[in-house]
């Protein structure tokens, strides 16, 4: 066979030449496949680059079209023939999967890097392979170092409370106040809500953050902003990811994953299975996930992903329980969920399609759609049953050409969402059907239509302008009583909610690696049916509105022993008929109110560095959350939140194989009632953790949690007023616990 330099000589002899670099699907020697982007390394922030990458990286981008492949130049001189008698040597070519492998549905996590540097506020992109170092069992570990994001497990479970800048602020269930998105297509039912089950952060390749309004390109108009789980797909993932997680208190979870890249077409299956016992009594957990995604790049410029989702997930509730209660044993469960066998079964399926045409460099038109149907069996002081069907569709449009000289990004889109939900309540009897007492039908409809324009005025200016207009309607039709006059007790009603949402902001940039940012902008949020039918009877509750102002600054500052890393962001959210829950005296019921006015001022920070070999990184927030001239209340400060909560991390690698980190995790303590009569108490949490990569298919973990076996509670409910009085609110975080998992790969 012939060496390489004695085949290249062969072949320009025979006016030929041999491409020796070679994409994860074919070899780009002036053929008509497009190569994959060199786009800059951003994990650390670009200011400089904000203007280029409006144009390189618009909302949802994938391929960087901008960059096109010049074709090889033919090689120079006459060629000469070659010998009769000469005979080439057997050529291998081999391909191999490109990790930074970008597609058009798909954008790979530098892109989604450097389009933090194009948004005037609060984002963040985490990757996946910086929470996969040790246990992943809920949104909590995944988004753990996310600044101005709360997620508080309710009981070790899948299932967190999950706020951002106060969205959902007394929601200790389900989900509300934020838009869920997988590759951009939205996850949220058509009322809003979500089901914690449907998400798996690990089988994602990263996680973007949009806190706010900065979450308006994706036509979020919600306080909270948007959360978008990206996937892997055949080019980027593993052709074999195989890993097992083991810990205490039952606790195992198991993932096994791969991936597929031919020419044109891409696959990747992700199969997870989840099971534990749980730290406190009734608390088993048993769930089974598949997600899929199958890719086919028709051309260069057109492709189109379908996604296959699909939970099966059971869950007992242990329940709240007092604070003394807690303090003595907090295993416990509330003894009217044993009795009553209370849990959350959750049967759930979803088909969706994302297909992007990039007609030119400066183009780009996204069309997603997506149905699920999704089947809830829920005893809690009730037995709900619930089937839901959901349909959303979304278009959008991205237009990157420049304006009388001016690089700019626009964004247009349209999101509606459909859904019906049939309803029937039963009396709770030891976690069965007993008699009817409700039933009813739920339609939601949710129409959104946004537009967004950033324009680089200066090299180190950028202004934005954007506005989404939001119309919702809830209608409940009661099938148990008829509200005939004789009796005019039925629940009926069928309520509109329309709701328009400015937004202008800046980016200013200081030389090339800080960015000062701002923006003004405005929120609307029309109730889910959790909020309308969610308790013991209907009430109609009025869409929340908020404005907010946000600023902040970003970067990187190089130092002599390594660098340090900053996001930093303040803001003041004024509400308007802001929805608030508040449990009733039936164990597990509530309702939800308007409150006229609150106020909302906080500071989210995030930050860390290397240094050699230390590495290091912390996230804080600190908010103040009151009613403003509330006629009961006055100015006091809302309850079911802590105002301060932080977390550090700090590592030492000694090698690839071996790295020693330690973790600290606190919180303040807050009220449980509007009162303001009883509290939940501050807590310090520790951990340990030791890992590393022994060679390159091989990655393992050992963590230990909570190593003082404190006494907390992870999350409250909240009640109107205490009275001074121990209540049934208190949901205890883990104790002291150890987990430890190995993972194999190959490619």
């Amino acid at each position: 066979m012939f060496q390489r330099s004695t085949l290249s000589a062969a072949l320009a002899a025979a006016g030929l030449t041999l491409c020796t670099t070679l994409p994860a699907h074919a070899c780009d020697c002036g053929m008509d496949d497009e190569p994959t982007p060199t786009t800059p390394s951003a994990t650390q922030p670009q200011p400089a680059r904000a203007a280029a990458v409006l144009a390189a990286a618009p909302a949802g981008a994938g391929l960087n079209t901008a960059a096109q492949a010049a074709p090889s130049a033919p090689t120079s001189g006459t060629p000469a023939a070659a010998p009769a008698s000469t005979q080439l040597g057997r050529v291998e070519v081999t391909s191999r999967r490109d990790k930074d492998k970008s597609t058009l549905t798909q954008p790979d996590v530098r892109t989604a890097r450097d389009r933090i540097n194009t948004t005037p506020g609060g984002v963040s992109v985490i990757d996946a392979d910086s929470y996969r170092d040790g246990r992943v069992a809920n949104l909590a570990d995944a988004l753990a170092f996310a600044p101005g994001v709360l997620a508080q497990p309710r009981f070790g479970a899948e299932e967190t409370r999950l706020s951002i800048r106060g969205s959902g602020l007394q929601r200790t269930f389900h989900g509300r106040g934020l838009k869920l998105m997988q590759d951009g297509v939205p996850m949220n039912l058509a009322d809003g809500g979500f089901d914690f089950q449907a998400i798996d952060a690990l089988s994602a390749r990263y996680i973007e953050v949009w806190r706010g309004a900065n979450a308006l390109q994706y036509g979020a108009a919600t306080l909270g902003g948007a959360i978008n789980f990206v996937s892997p797909n055949g080019f980027n993932s593993d052709a074999l990811d195989a890993r097992q997680e083991l810990g205490s208190f039952g606790y195992r979870r198991t993932l096994v994953s791969g991936g597929y890249a031919g020419e044109h077409f891409d696959a990747y299956l992700a199969a997870n299975l989840f099971a534990q016992d749980g730290f406190r009594r009734h608390a088993v957990q048993d769930t089974r996930r598949l997600f899929a995604n199958l890719g086919w790049m028709i051309d260069r410029k057109l492709e189109t992903r379908l996604y296959i989702g699909w939970a099966d997930s059971d869950s007992e509730l242990p329940g709240s329980i007092t604070k003394a209660q807690l303090n003595a044993d907090p295993r416990a469960a509330n003894p009217a969920n044993i009795t009553g066998d209370q849990k959350r079964d959750i049967r759930w399926t979803r088909v969706s399609n994302k297909t992007v045409w990039a007609p030119d460099a400066e183009q780009r038109i996204e069309v997603f759609w997506s149905a699920s149907d999704k089947s809830l069996f829920h005893p809690i002081f009730q037995v709900i049953d619930q089937k839901n069907r959901d349909t959303t569709a979304e278009l959008r449009y991205v237009n990157s050409a420049p304006v009388l000289g001016l690089q700019q990004r626009l964004t247009l889109g349209y999101n509606p969402a459909r859904g019906t939900t049939d309803e029937d309540r039963w009396l709770n009897v030891g976690g069965q059907r007993g008699a009817r007492t409700n039933a009813s039908r739920q339609l939601a409809r949710t129409d959104v239509l946004y537009a967004e324009s950033q324009l680089s005025v200066l090299p180190a200016l950028q202004l934005s302008a954007g506005a989404a207009r939001v119309t919702a309607r809830r209608q409940l039709e009661d099938r148990f009583i008829a509200g005939t006059p004789a009796d005019p007790v039925s629940e009926s009603f069928n309520v509109r909610y329309s709701g328009t949402v400015p937004k202008l902001g800046a980016i200013y940039a200081i030389g090339k690696d800080i960015q000062l940012f701002g923006n003004w902008s405005a929120s609307y949020e029309p109730p889910s049916f959790g909020e309308l039918a969610g308790g013991l009877r209907p009430v109609i509750t009025r869409a929340q509105r908020g404005k907010t102002l946000e600023v902040g600054t970003r970067g990187t500052s190089k130092l002599a022993s390594g660098a340090l890393q900053w996001d930093v962001a303040a803001y003041e959210a004024r509400i308007t008929d802001e929805l608030l829950q508040i449990a009733t005296n039936v164990v597990g019921a509530s309702i939800t109110v308007n409150a006229p006015r609150t106020l909302r001022r906080g500071l989210e920070i995030g930050v860390g560095g290397q240094h050699g070999a230390l590495d290091w990184r912390a996230v804080a927030k600190l908010s103040r959350n009151t009613f403003d001239g509330d006629p009961t209340y006055g100015n006091r400060p809302l309850p079911g939140l802590p105002e301060r909560t932080a977390r550090l991390e700090a590592g030492w690698r000694f090698s690839s194989a071996l790295r020693l980190s330690v973790n600290a995790q606190h919180a303040s303590g807050h009220a449980v009632d509007f009162a303001r009569s009883w509290f939940a108490d501050a807590y310090t949490v520790y951990g340990l953790r030791v890992g590393g990569e022994p060679e390159k298919h091989w990655k393992w973990f050992i963590e230990g949690r909570n190593l003082a076996n404190t006494k907390y509670a992870s999350t409250t409910g909240v009640v109107r007023d205490a009275a001074g009085r121990d209540t049934a609110q208190f949901l205890p975080g883990d104790g002291r616990a150890v987990y430890a998992g190995i993972e194999f790969k190959f490619n």
